[in-house]
């Protein structure tokens, strides 16, 4: 499963950047926080599992595309991952699933503090539409990953702090919010 610490401020971002000491939290906190979903699949076996495809018919994900992070495959390549890896929001969920290779997905929690997200092979993330995050490969600089979409696919990025103006934050930090209430903290 994803292992999710809170990130130092500073330090080299394919680093884990972890607090000294680390502070790692377990993944069902993280989702409570941040209202993610961190899921376990199968990348060897994704297209035969009836649990995967349960899910993309659950949460209507009709688009589905494979895409390639590394210097040969990706063109544009320093450009892209330059943006992949300044804070923004989404209007929709971004949906991840590693098949090969490791990144990590800095994500904000409720108190507004980074947890990192070391996704690897199997582990799918599901990214509430209006959380912050960014997203930044490891020092093999590879990751291989399936994006799931409601729909036709949504590239639209708003940064910090222009994304705070946007329906879709003020929609999320109203659930988490809630989330928080109803926890009692």
């Amino acid at each position: 499963m994803v292992r999710a610490w809170y990130r130092a401020e500073t330090g080299d971002d394919k680093e884990a950047m972890m607090l000294d000491p680390p502070q790692f939290l377990p993944v069902e906190e993280v989702m409570r926080k941040t209202g993610i979903i961190c899921l376990k699949f199968k990348a060897a076996t994704w297209d035969t599992d009836g649990e995967y495809a349960a899910l993309k018919e659950s949460r209507r994900y009709s688009y589905e595309d494979t895409v390639e992070i590394s210097k040969e495959a990706l063109p544009n390549y320093d450009a892209l991952v330059k943006t992949f890896a300044t804070e923004h929001i989404h209007p929709d969920e971004e949906v991840r699933f590693v098949i090969e290779g490791t990144g990590y997905f800095d994500i904000r929690d409720w108190d507004d503090r980074w947890i990192r997200l070391e996704a690897r092979p199997d582990d799918l993330l599901i990214l509430p539409a209006g959380i912050y995050h960014r997203f930044v490969l490891d020092k093999k600089n590879f990751i291989k990953v399936k994006r799931l979409f409601e729909g036709t696919p949504c590239w639209t990025a708003y940064f910090r702090p222009d994304g705070d103006d946007q329906p879709v934050r003020g929609q999320y930090l109203q659930r988490m919010a809630e989330m928080r209430l109803a926890t009692g903290q």
